[in-house]
């Protein structure tokens, strides 16, 4: 019996037990009509699926995002490894665990990467777009700084929106240099800056700083018209021309490129075009990331559901 394992050691045959995060949790039922739990737990250094064979709880969903300790076996099912847990439980007061080893966190300093996000808002030379920047940066800093990215798709770890931002602002940059003669380089990058920025309101997460939910909020209005409102109210405070603030809600508002995939509005200028293409830049290139840590040199994944395929990983 091995403890703590992480789970990115964890081979076919290992008994393990320890502390790990619950990170997704559902109770289902089998063929033969006996409950089961279907869970992914996890660790800093990534998650695997777990399954525990006639349990109905207590937990579930609604430990989702929250510590547990277990006992199982890893084995093998269709190619991936598979927990299949003996016990499990929420932890108790008097348990002794180490926080910092369960929570994925962005591969980043984030000290230092919130300054150069600060550094780039500061640079813009448009007066009005970098006013609207900083104030709503001022507004939701502290949250923005370590929120996730996302819920499981990318960027799904602690401070993973400052990563994926400061990331696509450093891209926005350079390609505005690229296209001086189409693109206006301040509305770009402060479009940038801002287009996930209202995912602090939208996501609900646990005392560990992991997305678990949606907020009511998040799932009626979502964060593209939540930060275009942001921008309007931001933009009205501080008298930008109405223009400005327009086309910086529409920014946010099409970034997500077409409705199929959450777009408010398709991109209709330079600028909103090459954020869409940015974000969806930034978040394969994570995806590939997050997918070949956990690959040996010279092999292909299993299929990845956000790219619809298999990847491989060269030399």
């Amino acid at each position: 019996m091995e403890y703590n394992k992480w789970v990115a050691d964890l081979a076919v045959g290992d008994e393990i037990e320890g502390f790990y995060i619950l990170k997704t949790a559902q109770i289902k039922t089998s063929n033969s009509g006996k409950p089961f739990l279907a869970a992914a737990v996890a660790d800093r250094s990534g998650s695997i699926d777990a399954k525990c064979w006639d349990y109905a709880g207590p937990l579930g969903a609604q430990e989702e995002g929250s510590v547990i300790k277990l006992r199982g076996t890893v084995s093998e099912y269709r190619g991936t490894l598979q927990l299949i847990l003996s016990r499990l439980r929420p932890v108790q007061a008097d348990d002794r665990y180490d926080l910092g080893e369960l929570v994925p966190v962005a591969p980043i300093d984030t000290d230092a990467g919130w300054r150069e996000l600060l550094d780039m808002a500061e640079g813009i030379g448009d007066e009005d777009y970098r006013a609207v920047c900083q104030r709503v940066l001022e507004q939701y800093g502290p949250r923005f700084r370590s929120l996730p990215g996302g819920k499981s798709m990318h960027h799904s770890f602690v401070s993973g929106l400052l990563m994926h931002t400061l990331y696509m602002a450093r891209i926005a940059k350079q390609l505005a240099e690229v296209y001086p003669e189409v693109v206006d380089r301040d509305l770009l990058v402060a479009g940038v800056i801002l287009h996930d920025v209202a995912k602090c309101d939208e996501f609900v997460t646990s005392p560990l700083g992991l997305v678990t939910e949606y907020s009511v909020k998040g799932e009626l209005l979502g964060h593209l018209v939540m930060g275009a409102q942001a921008v309007a109210s931001a933009a009205a405070e501080l008298g930008i021309p109405e223009e400005k603030s327009v086309l910086l809600q529409h920014m946010l508002l099409s970034h997500h490129g077409e409705p199929e995939f959450g777009a408010a509005m398709r991109p209709v200028c330079a600028e909103s075009e090459l954020l869409s293409m940015i974000d969806l830049i930034d978040s394969r290139m994570e995806i590939y990331r997050e997918t070949m840590e956990e690959m040996e040199v010279g092999s292909f994944s299993k299929r990845v559901f956000a790219l619809d395929r298999k990847i491989y990983r060269h030399r």
